[in-house]
């Protein structure tokens, strides 16, 4: 078994990053995957989503990319079987000043997570909503991105930077990276504006964008003030049966 690493990444906040991270995450598991995630936004919000509180996050990825951990060690299991989590704190937020004068800083994450490729079928990273060093240390570590895209109007003038920083990453720095897809969250289909998003995103990037689009649920919004992904909290919601239609996707892609 060898892991295929994931990152979740898109610069803008408010896309559902997290959400699709977490939940994904959970469906994979579902679907009799070994999963892992791993919390790389300083805010944290992942190991919130999971229900692992604060004092349970003593290793974490920050300590993780400063070596003051290694990757097994840094390992929490969740309620959910088959998904283990590697949680974020505020400290993480620091480490984009630390890693600039540190060896391989843009592989500091790479390093530790091949030492766990053998362990999980899938390696998913929730990435912070900038294109700092974090994000650039997972897009490093990861073969493929994954990336939430909101159905707004400035939806796509965010996803030309994405697009760009992956292409200077896949040059400069990992030459195996690519895009897995692109998939539409907060799709309101009571909304002109949402159906033309998904029009203009379908010509721009084809088959690239998945053909699960994840609607804009209240369930969803929910489910992670009670430390619950959303196939946990109500499995029959609209935002459940997305997010199982996504895992089916993305699996048969593989």
């Amino acid at each position: 078994m060898s892991a295929k690493i994931i990152a979740v990444a898109n610069q803008k906040g408010g896309v559902g990053k997290t959400t699709t991270a977490v939940n994904l995450s959970t469906a994979l598991a579902a679907c009799g995957m070994g999963v892992l995630l791993v919390d790389f936004d300083p805010q944290g919000n992942a190991s919130t989503g999971l229900g692992v509180d604060l004092q349970a996050r003593a290793m974490n990825s920050y300590r993780l990319v400063t070596g003051e951990c290694i990757a097994t060690d840094a390992i929490v299991t969740t309620e959910v079987p088959g998904l283990s989590l590697i949680t974020a704190t505020m400290d993480l937020s620091a480490a984009e000043v630390e890693l600039s004068s540190l060896d391989r800083r843009e592989y500091r994450l790479a390093d530790q997570l091949s030492a766990l490729q053998a362990d999980f079928n899938y390696i998913l990273i929730d990435c912070p909503p900038s294109l700092g060093l974090l994000t650039v240390n997972a897009l490093c570590s990861a073969h493929t991105v994954i990336v939430p895209l909101q159905c707004e109007f400035y939806a796509l003038e965010g996803l030309a930077q994405l697009t760009q920083t992956i292409t200077t990453v896949q040059s400069s720095l990992n030459r195996e990276l690519k895009l897995q897809g692109i998939v539409l969250t907060m799709y309101d289909t009571r909304n002109k504006l949402s159906e033309m998003v998904e029009a203009d995103v379908r010509a721009h990037f084809g088959a690239s964008v998945y053909q699960t689009v994840i609607p804009r649920n209240v369930r969803i919004s929910e489910a992670p003030s009670f430390g619950q992904p959303i196939l946990v909290y109500d499995l029959k919601c609209a935002g459940s049966q997305a997010y199982a239609a996504l895992a089916a996707e993305l699996l048969k892609q593989e």
